[in-house]
């Protein structure tokens, strides 16, 4: 038998001979042609060089010890470097970096593209157009934020079906927090000043928008426009006043402060924001180490991938230094279009607010660590409960969600050994059944569930939780036996006869019911899974529901646009008005032609639209 060669090693000094010192990015691969890691450097030439020219840290050395090639890609700049580390470590998730999760979740502000832009609280994918200020590191902080805007600036905040079917001014206009742009009240231009005023205090320009105000102010003064000058002079008070709290070091500042703790292979990074001054609280991080226990390393990754497509502020103040700080510098300010600084020995009030970030930085990953504990036990309790041969891996839970039988949606969460994972839960839209039949509801939500799966080769639970009784086992046995889906445990929760927490049963398939009672940590987990699927649920429902009850049946006639819409309900006065109207007094309104007017009269009405009949309302 002949002997097989063995692969050789890779020679990293010779590659990074044939780098030059220009910036770039570098990926090392394993045998197997995975992707081991991904790093950005100033020099690649030096920081290649680094790995096979010195001691290394052991996961560092067992890195290198794996590859078995090498490439790079070299950039014009420093920016176009980070901007293209952070591309792949997020499209490749390679095995040795530490990955900051994508959390969509990030409240923004949220200044919308449109005639009259709308101010609002804005979470998840930033697809809408418009401008995102951000992201804060609490709700609260948004909201604290858009009360300053409502009240300094008076921008809108309701929905554009609202906005456009307005046919007066409403409670925000009555008492000073919106200028009615709904009906009139201000004009195009007018508005958008006040949406440029409000960018600049959001972009923490706060001196520059004052000194306009206050010229602003003279002239209105000059003018004899008492009233004017009188709002322009409350609104540079409102802004010197939230600026009197905004002062460090006798300076109004703009920064972040990021500190690292670090423990049994978990890391926390916590953030505490100022923009323009203020204090906007803090925000703890868990990024995926993948074994990096240095901090300096995990605060390297995560100012990378945190500042990546967001403005960072002026200053950034860190508990450890970093890898390659003066290029991740450079590039956040090329980024940034101004000098953006980097620093990590600071004094006086810097140090305190570096301090306090360090010790809730600390006490969030104990928490954490308490946390992912108290799911472990809780996990292998419910394996014995259940009879399995490891703590389930993966926990999915579906629920019904209805109001006698309208608008029916089901919900899906799943769960891993590390809690919720929010990224994979689903809501389903029930149709096509019996209102109110919450079997046949069960049924289609799990045959599309599993049926997609078994066509796509799809991950499946472990453990599998229906909400509900014997009857809704039944029908998701029924599905998993009609599709050959094997190697789920299917788990019934049933609410005890005085639906007490705790006192829940749980039914089996073959027929065995456990009641564990309320100190089982097992049902303590189904608990929490079955109490977020009908959360999840309800959520869902009732934003279906409230769709359907404030979307206009005007949206369902052909050649109704918006504008057509609006005309429609200012001039009756709302759809009760338009419905009670006559084919005739329906074409009087602006845009309106006869033919348009029958449609729509015999769309509210129910009527077939019969083209020998000139006059539905007459029929």
């Amino acid at each position: 038998m002949d002997d097989v060669p063995a692969t050789p090693a890779f020679d990293g000094k010779a590659f990074a001979r044939g780098l030059g010192s220009v910036p770039g990015v570098y990926r090392m691969y394993a045998a197997d042609d995975s992707l081991l890691y991904v790093g950005k450097a100033a020099a690649l030439d030096k920081r290649v060089a680094s790995y096979f020219t010195k001691a290394l840290p052991l996961r560092t050395a067992n890195m290198v010890s794996q590859i078995a090639r090498m490439e790079a890609t070299v950039t014009r700049t420093a920016d176009e470097a980070l901007l293209l580390e952070n591309q792949l470590i997020k499209s490749l998730s390679p095995r040795y970096n530490v990955l900051l999760r994508d959390d969509k979740s990030y409240p923004y502000v949220l200044l919308t593209k449109e005639a009259f832009p709308r101010i609002a609280l804005h979470r998840g994918p930033r697809s809408h157009p418009g401008r995102y200020f951000g992201p804060f590191p609490s709700v609260t902080a948004v909201r604290d934020t858009l009360n300053l805007m409502h009240k300094l600036f008076q921008l809108r905040n309701c929905e554009d079906s609202v906005f456009h079917n307005r046919t007066r001014p409403c409670l925000q206009h009555q008492i000073g927090r919106c200028t009615a742009p709904c009906v009139g009240l201000v004009g195009e231009a007018e508005y958008a000043d006040s949406v440029r005023r409000a960018s600049l205090l959001l972009e923490g320009r706060s001196d520059e928008l004052t000194g306009e105000l206050g010229e602003a102010m003279e002239a209105a003064s000059a003018a004899l426009q008492f009233e004017r000058a009188a709002r322009l002079r409350d609104q540079i008070a409102a802004i010197r006043k939230v600026q009197a709290r905004q002062f460090v070091d006798g300076q109004a500042i703009e920064l972040d402060v990021l500190a690292c703790a670090t423990a049994g292979g978990q890391a926390c990074v916590l953030l505490l924001a100022f923009r323009d001054g203020r204090n906007l609280g803090t925000r703890a991080f868990f990024p995926k180490t993948n074994g990096e226990e240095d901090a300096g390393e995990v605060l390297g990754a995560f100012v990378s991938q945190y500042y990546d497509g967001q403005v960072p502020p002026r200053e950034i103040i860190l508990s450890h230094d970093i890898p390659e700080r003066a290029l991740i510098e450079q590039a956040l300010g090329e980024a940034a279009g101004r000098k953006v600084r980097i620093k990590v020995r600071v004094r006086g009030e810097r140090a305190g607010f570096l301090q306090l970030a360090q010790r809730n930085a600390e006490l969030a990953l104990a928490s954490e660590r308490s946390s992912r504990a108290s799911q472990q036990a809780r996990a292998e309790d419910l394996q014995q409960m259940l009879g399995l041969d490891a703590p389930p891996r993966r926990i999915e839970c579906f629920d019904i969600s209805h109001t006698f039988g309208e608008a029916t949606v089901a919900s899906c969460v799943v769960f891993n050994a590390e809690g919720p994972v929010r990224s994979q839960y689903r809501r389903y839209n029930i149709t096509g059944i019996t209102a109110a039949d919450d079997y046949a509801a069960m049924h289609q939500v799990l045959d599309r569930r599993f049926r997609k799966a078994v066509e796509n080769e799809g991950e499946l639970p472990d453990v599998l939780l229906i909400d509900g009784g014997a009857g809704q086992v039944a029908q998701a046995q029924q599905v998993l036996d009609d599709l050959g889906v094997s190697g789920v445990l299917l788990v019934g929760v049933a609410k005890g006869a005085a639906r007490r927490a705790g006192h829940e049963t749980l039914l089996l398939p073959d027929g065995r019911q456990l009641r564990p009672g309320a100190a089982s940590p097992g049902l303590q987990l189904v608990q929490q899974v079955r109490d977020e699927a009908h959360r999840f649920a309800i959520t869902g429902h009732r934003g279906r529901r409230q769709k359907a009850r404030t979307s206009s049946r005007l949206e369902d006639i052909p050649g109704i646009g918006p504008r057509r819409r609006a005309n429609l309900l200012r001039h009756f006065g709302g759809l009760a008005g338009l419905k009670a109207a006559g084919i005739e007094e329906i074409a009087r309104v602006d845009g309106i032609h006869a033919e348009l007017a029958r449609r729509i009269y015999a769309s509210l009405h129910g009527l077939p639209l019969d083209p020998q009949d000139p006059d539905p309302s007459k029929a």
